[in-house]
């Protein structure tokens, strides 16, 4: 009996939790923004009321209108933490496309500062009926409310939330689309208008059942990017992270705009070559959808700063105290900025007058002696590349710049036609270490054919350094004078022969890269050309129309396509014959950032990889050269080649 007893309690246990998860429309208090408009045509006059309890009336002609042209909204407070399992709406009649991108939040806190979005609205919805949209965030919230995209006073005439009582958990949390959310909710909702003064604020990212919040700072950033519509800025977080998993974890990040740039991808696709050059450091980036004060503002590029730190430019690390050798040589990061007179920190060569932006030591670390030494040895390098022996490779510029890293950013910024690739240049120096060196990499949103002033560059025969692009002043002088040198030449030919045998410049790679970007913002890219209407619009540099999102990802791809058979023949390079493949040939293992690519591998080749605790994470067979893209951790690679011994290796991907 005591058997059947329990059975029966469990039972009434199941259908309670499931009666009180069974959704419901929910009632609340109606909150919002108080202010608002009804226009009396007839007396053409206007009289304040507030209006937001139309929304709930269940009346379609009644709606919601504010007086103000943006920032208005209106929601419920539902007294205790609710699930929402689904949102309905109804635009006002004649107003039914004004609802395209209004976005829907919740909220524990009565100002919406840790407000994150539940969904957005993606089109124009019928008026007189509701439009149901659901909603899959697991989290449970005691505010919600709709916020009407920017100069459409809302405009909406009926609001519905369903749901059920529940703290709910974390376990899958509200994304915009399939890109990881940025949500940011500033101090009293205040506007970000300076690139020099911040704004406090909350941050929460979201990437499916991860979250990470935080207090920030948020400022503007960028120099022609600052002017666009679409704004980018700069981050500082209360506390240091690894956001989405990216190597550094640190306080200071950016959201790049791409503006100009409509496929959204080319800063990510230079990155990719930086990576496939094997290059020291490649800034971290990845696309993301980005809701700043309950406003959809489009699809941006989360990113590291550029700033000395473990996991970024890994340099020595300084001290005020350092004034004196050996510290005092080092480190320092630096950029050749044509934009160096708006900046504290900065200095002119002495016989080309090249500007020149301190980075690292920051403006408010550095002292009069690391900012003396760095100048003069700057000046060195100068002198150096100038002299009548400057091409001697044991007391000319060698002795004072690194080739190595120089080839490969020559290289990258030649291949991705980058106009700017000499109107800002990073360089950093270590301490103990006589060496310039360059990277990383920054700054290519109108590289790949996206510049009216070097268009078609494919058929120019020349450098694009040495012809049409850009030049902080001097640089053009620099460039002729390294490109003079017949061996930096040969290094430069022999570089591009190595990774292009290695198949790291394969075009079909390069491609493919291409369309896993394009994939993966396609959802978000709709969104964000409804926002920033400009496709049919030429925008910054912009060379041409094409018209949609696939056209400009086709341009890419024919850029690149053509790009790499341009650079063969500029560099004398012979591809060799497909099928080719030494029968002896040593297998070579790299890693990039978020992946490990694998030469020398002899046909149909068996590659499996574990995690630590033994777990499979993938398997495949490749011949030649295959790539791995992997989360970072630790892994062990087996490796099974036909007629070979079963080779074992343990990674670090990061």
């Amino acid at each position: 009996m005591k058997y059947y007893y329990w059975i029966f309690l469990l039972g009434l246990a199941t259908a309670s939790t499931l009666a009180a998860q069974t959704p419901e429309k929910l009632q609340g208090a109606v909150i919002g923004t108080t202010l608002c408009v009804d226009y009396d045509h007839d007396n053409a006059q206007t009289t304040t009321v507030n209006t937001a309890v139309n929304l709930f009336d269940g009346n379609f002609d009644t709606y919601f209108a504010t007086w103000q042209r943006d920032e208005g909204w209106a929601g419920l407070d539902l007294g205790e933490k609710h699930v929402i399992t689904s949102i309905a709406y109804c635009p006002r009649a004649g107003q039914e496309g004004r609802v395209e991108l209004g976005v829907f939040e919740g909220a524990n806190q009565p100002d919406f500062g840790d407000a994150i979005p539940l969904c957005v609205i993606p089109s124009a919805a019928p008026a007189g009926q509701f439009t149901e949209q659901a909603v899959t965030c697991s989290r449970g919230f005691q505010y919600v409310r709709y916020i009407g995209r920017r100069d459409v006073r809302c405009n909406i005439a009926e609001l519905a939330f369903y749901g059920y009582a529940s703290e709910g958990d974390n376990s899958h949390l509200g994304q915009i689309t399939n890109l990881p959310t940025v949500a940011i909710h500033t101090t009293n909702n205040q506007s970000i208008t300076s690139k020099e003064i911040y704004v406090k604020g909350i941050i929460t990212v979201i990437d499916g059942a991860s979250i990470h919040s935080d207090s920030l700072d948020i400022r503007g950033r960028g120099n022609a990017s600052w002017n666009f519509p679409k704004k980018p800025y700069r981050l500082k977080l209360y506390n240091k992270a690894s956001l989405l998993g990216f190597p550094a974890k640190e306080k200071n990040w950016t959201l790049i705009n791409n503006y100009g740039d409509k496929t959204l991808m080319r800063n990510l696709v230079a990155f990719d070559f930086s990576r496939r050059f094997e290059m020291s450091y490649t800034p971290a980036g990845k696309p993301v959808d980005v809701v700043l004060n309950g406003e959809y503002v489009g699809t941006y590029q989360l990113c590291d700063q550029i700033e000395v730190a473990s996991g970024r430019v890994e340099t020595d690390k300084m001290s005020e105290k350092d004034t004196a050798l050996p510290e005092l040589a080092g480190g320092y990061l630096i950029e050749i900025d044509a934009y160096a007179d708006s900046e504290n920190s900065k200095f002119y060569s002495n016989q080309y007058s090249v500007p020149v932006t301190i980075k690292y030591p920051k403006d408010d670390e550095i002292v009069p002696s690391q900012a003396a030494y760095i100048e003069s040895y700057f000046n060195t390098l100068e002198r150096a590349l100038f002299s009548p022996i400057g091409k001697d490779p044991v007391n000319g510029y060698r002795k004072y710049m690194d080739t190595h890293t120089f080839v490969r950013h020559f290289l990258i910024g030649e291949l991705s036609g980058n106009t700017d690739t000499y109107w800002s240049v990073y360089m950093y120096k270590r301490r103990a270490d006589d060496l310039f060196y360059f990277g990383p990499v920054w700054d290519y949103d109108i590289a790949f054919e996206n510049d009216n002033r070097t268009y078609p560059i494919n058929q120019n025969p020349n450098w694009l350094c040495t012809s049409t692009g850009s030049w902080a002043n001097g640089m053009r002088s620099w460039v002729f004078q390294w490109l003079s040198d017949d061996a930096l030449m040969t290094e430069i030919k022999t570089t591009w022969a190595q990774y292009r045998d290695a198949g790291r410049f394969d075009v079909d790679s390069l491609l493919r890269v291409v369309d896993d970007y394009a994939a993966e913002m396609n959802a978000s890219q709709e969104l964000n050309f409804k926002r920033w209407n400009i496709m049919n619009t030429l925008v910054h540099q912009n060379p041409r129309i094409l018209g949609s999102y696939v056209a400009e990802v086709e341009g890419l791809k024919t850029f690149l396509t053509e790009r790499v058979a341009w650079m063969d023949k500029k560099l004398q390079y012979t591809p060799k014959p497909t099928g080719v493949q030494p029968i002896e040939s040593p297998l070579r293992l790299s890693i990039w950032q978020g992946a490990v690519h694998i030469d020398g591998l002899l046909e149909r080749t068996e590659i499996t990889v574990y995690d630590l605790s033994g777990r499979r994470v993938m398997s495949v067979v490749a011949t030649g050269s295959c790539t791995l893209p992997l989360t970072a951790g630790e892994y062990i690679l087996s490796i099974v080649a036909p007629g070979k011994a079963k080779e074992t290796r343990k990674i670090s991907c990061r």
